[in-house]
């Protein structure tokens, strides 16, 4: 069981940095990362859907897959991560002796590959030392909040804009779907620069994003992405497991245009630029 907490993220510490963020760069450099903040608030519910509260049975353990009774119907898809566990005996109320629940061992983790209409196939990642699998033991994906960490964005537009609000904006998205609970976004880059790593590395290296994440002591990494293709500049979202540190899923969609506020203008004042 760990012991040690780590900082998470408060809406209010976010709004704060989010305003002094602004007053620092000044509207100049605000443009892009509020559109990039408002982009995301319409993919937030995208990531909700991906994490649905399920539990399921292992039906049949097959070498490295494991099959489960769970279908499409049940919210699974592609790329999900599923705790695999065994039930234990029986605990009980120590004075009415009552029934309370049963303890469990967790055994490991199952990423789903293909889902079928009666059941649907992954691939078992195990945890040292714990038994293997077998039929009859359960698959869930927890009810609680699902604890991640925002990695600073990486842009690829070469635009030069003061980025550092981006992660705030996405917590706070994350934060108000209430599946989430989001590491502090100023911990995870004191983090990535004392281990000298970017949010590339990350993408690329999946035994660091896996040893990383446990550092962390969350489920998995968020790495928000600025591409431009053809002058249409995109924000690409990408879901890093950090049990296996595999990109199990990314969603991408075009920038958000500026609110209809920054675009009227007085002709004297200068256009909002990043």
């Amino acid at each position: 069981m760990f012991t040690t907490r780590r900082p998470f993220f408060s809406p209010l510490l976010g709004l704060v940095l989010a305003l002094i963020f602004t007053v620092v760069a000044g509207p100049a450099d605000a443009g892009l990362a509020d559109r990039a903040g408002a982009t995301f608030s319409r993919m937030a519910q995208e990531f909700v859907a991906a994490f649905p509260p399920v539990e399921g049975v292992v039906v049949s353990v097959d070498g490295d897959l494991i099959y489960l009774d769970l279908t499409e119907k049940d919210g699974v898809r592609p790329g999900q991560e599923f705790t695999i566990f065994r039930k234990g005996e029986v605990f009980r109320h120590p004075i009415t002796n009552q029934p309370l629940g049963r303890y469990e061992e967790y055994l490991g983790y199952a990423r789903v590959r293909r889902v079928f209409p009666r059941y649907s196939e992954a691939l078992y990642i195990p945890l040292d030392g714990r038994p293997r699998p077998r039929a009859e033991d359960g698959a869930r994906i927890t009810r609680t909040r699902i604890k991640v960490a925002i990695t600073p964005p990486l842009d690829l537009t070469q635009s030069g804009a003061d980025l550092r609000r981006v992660p705030y904006l996405i917590a706070s998205a994350l934060e108000r779907s209430k599946r989430f609970q989001i590491v502090d976004p100023l911990a995870v880059s004191t983090l990535l620069g004392k281990e000298r790593s970017r949010a590339e590395e990350l993408l690329m290296d999946p035994a660091r994003a896996a040893r990383l994440g446990r550092s962390l002591e969350v489920a998995g990494w968020i790495v928000p992405i600025l591409l431009d293709r053809r002058g249409v500049i995109y924000l690409d979202v990408t879901w890093i497991s950090a049990v296996s540190g595999t990109a199990l899923f990314s969603k991408r969609q075009v920038l958000s245009r500026p609110e209809p506020a920054e675009e009227q203008r007085f002709p004297w004042e200068p256009p909002v630029e990043d």
